[in-house]
């Protein structure tokens, strides 16, 4: 493979859509509801959030590794590693691995002071709370990823839906507004639904390891259950946000984005095999940006007209 081909496969680069759909949706809802948009802070935040989502990820990665984690995913069977792999194979020496993931937080951390320097010095909080949320996910002391206790779910909450969409509102506007936070929630939860869809891959390597995720503390059916809890929760968020005119009537049209889950729920069982999970990630992550699109584009045409 060539280098970007081993960068990208070892940040997990597929799938950051996840971060740039939130800043989006911030930066289009400035100029729906402000009239401000400003190219080139929208770009440095783009810079900056993507940087910072993918060194979380190495970083989940790096410490997934020194924890048996990565390695207990691989050696379980049945199981389906979402780590890139890098480290348990020795594809990529740790020092090499640790290097790339630092490399992309000192870009992320460059961004943020100019957006702090152009945008004002609140810039900070949700710049220092997305980084210590990226990096206590699986880091110790805290380690959200490994309680539990929904804590991991709340941190995918704020990093993936309130501080993205706030942030990048408040990059171009220097003001804080509800209508950010409303028009956070669906994106966010939906994005908390692919992180914890993506446990059911594999929970029982985690357990084995002594990672306790909400599928491993309450088990599939009962973890189903909550999948199912979350995806309403979503699309309640986006009827919400249209009800308090955080967002146009016509972004209700991303409810359709919700029919697909249908036909994966029902082909699921109370216990499953791997596997058989891998529908409903894909159903989530289509979800999350297909419907975070239809929110972009409603906001833009909003601004617009």
């Amino acid at each position: 493979m060539g280098k970007l081909s081993v960068f990208k496969r070892a940040s997990r680069f597929q799938v950051i859509p996840v971060m740039i759909v939130p800043v989006m949706i911030g930066s289009v809802g400035a100029y729906a509801w402000t009239g401000e948009f400003h190219w080139s802070l929208f770009l440095i935040t783009l810079i900056g959030a993507g940087a910072a989502h993918l060194f979380s990820n190495m970083i989940n990665d790096l410490w997934d590794y020194r924890s048996g984690v990565d390695i207990a995913a691989r050696e379980t069977a049945a199981t389906i590693s979402t780590n890139s792999g890098f480290l348990a194979t020795g594809t990529m020496s740790v020092r090499t691995f640790a290097s790339i993931t630092w490399g992309l937080f000192a870009l992320a951390a460059v961004m943020g002071v100019l957006l702090t320097i152009l945008s004002g010095p609140e810039v900070l909080v949700f710049a220092g709370l997305g980084a210590l949320i990226a990096y206590f996910y699986v880091a110790p002391p805290i380690r959200f990823g490994y309680r539990g206790k929904g804590y991991s779910e709340l941190a995918i909450l704020i990093a993936f839906g309130v501080l993205p969409v706030m942030g990048s509102f408040f990059v171009q506007t220097s003001e804080l507004d509800v209508r950010s936070l409303l028009a956070s929630l669906p994106i966010g939860l939906l994005t908390t639904l692919i992180l914890f869809n993506h446990h059911f891959l594999h929970w029982q390597s985690d357990k084995a390891s002594g990672k306790k995720t909400l599928v491993v503390v309450w088990g599939e059916r009962r973890a189903l259950q909550f999948s199912k809890l979350l995806l309403a929760l979503a699309y309640l968020a986006l009827i919400a946000a249209v009800v308090f005119q955080a967002l146009p009537y016509y972004a209700l049209i991303g409810l359709v984005t919700i029919v697909p889950f249908a036909g994966v729920y029902r082909s699921l069982q109370a216990t499953n095999p791997s596997p058989a999970y891998l529908p409903l990630m894909g159903a989530s992550l289509k979800a999350t940006v297909r419907c975070g699109s239809i929110m972009i584009l409603s906001l833009l045409i909003d601004g617009l007209i």
